[in-house]
């Protein structure tokens, strides 16, 4: 492991914005992210797969009254948007170290109140691992409130194709879907989720430099 990593690492244990709970250790913010870490009695976000977190970032700068909580394993890329979050004094964005797999383990029953999934590994030899497929789909089902709603953003045919078909087949409630965000925005799409598609990540930039078409869709379970 780089020097450079190890250094971040440490840098992190300090901050008051990163949770890295002990894998297989009960969470005490279970129930409590509210009360806890937000003070507040606000909407609940999260973005699964953050990265280096500037979605989550963007996310908190746009809406002040909601909390967001960007998940990923990769410590090093959170890093930057977590200690972006401390310099800005942002209050309504942490940051929790862990795999996806586990996410249920850390938020109560209707605790959370979206989830967003940017730019996720299209696992194409995998497809349990998709974090669209049904193993994940159920992990979402047991945390998120009624009416709760998944939002996808991807570069990936794969995936997007995918996680259609799942739509379908699961009987999910499909409220937004397009193959071409950018190329052929839907009037349908309210104005404030048209508002944050000017939030893009590090990769998402990547991909549209390359030519790559942005996919979207948002959907609830039945």
């Amino acid at each position: 492991m780089g020097k450079d990593k190890l250094r971040r690492f440490e840098l992190m244990k300090g901050f008051s914005n990163v949770f890295e709970p002990e894998v297989g250790v009960a969470s005490d913010l279970k129930g409590k992210w509210r009360s806890e870490v937000f003070k507040n009695d606000n909407p609940i976000v999260l973005e699964l797969g953050c990265g280096k977190g500037e979605y989550s970032l963007g996310l908190a700068n746009h809406f002040p009254n909601k909390n967001f909580i960007g998940v990923d394993i990769k410590g090093a890329r959170m890093y930057i948007g977590a200690k972006e979050a401390l310099d800005q004094n942002k209050t309504n964005v942490a940051f929790l170290r862990m795999k996806i797999d586990f996410i249920h383990d850390y938020f109560l029953e209707n605790e959370v109140d979206e989830i967003w999934l940017t730019f996720s590994d299209p696992q194409p030899k995998k497809p349990r691992k998709r974090l669209s497929s049904p193993i994940f789909i159920e992990r979402y089902r047991r945390i998120l409130k009624p009416g709760g709603i998944v939002h996808m953003k991807t570069d990936s045919d794969i995936l997007f194709e995918y996680t259609e078909e799942q739509i379908k087949e699961q009987g999910y409630k499909c409220l937004e879907l397009t193959w071409d965000l950018y190329g052929s925005l839907p009037e349908t799409i309210d104005p404030v989720t048209r508002e944050i598609f000017h939030i893009k990540t590090h990769y998402e930039q990547l991909f549209t430099a390359r030519g790559s078409v942005i996919k979207y869709c948002k959907f609830q379970f039945s």
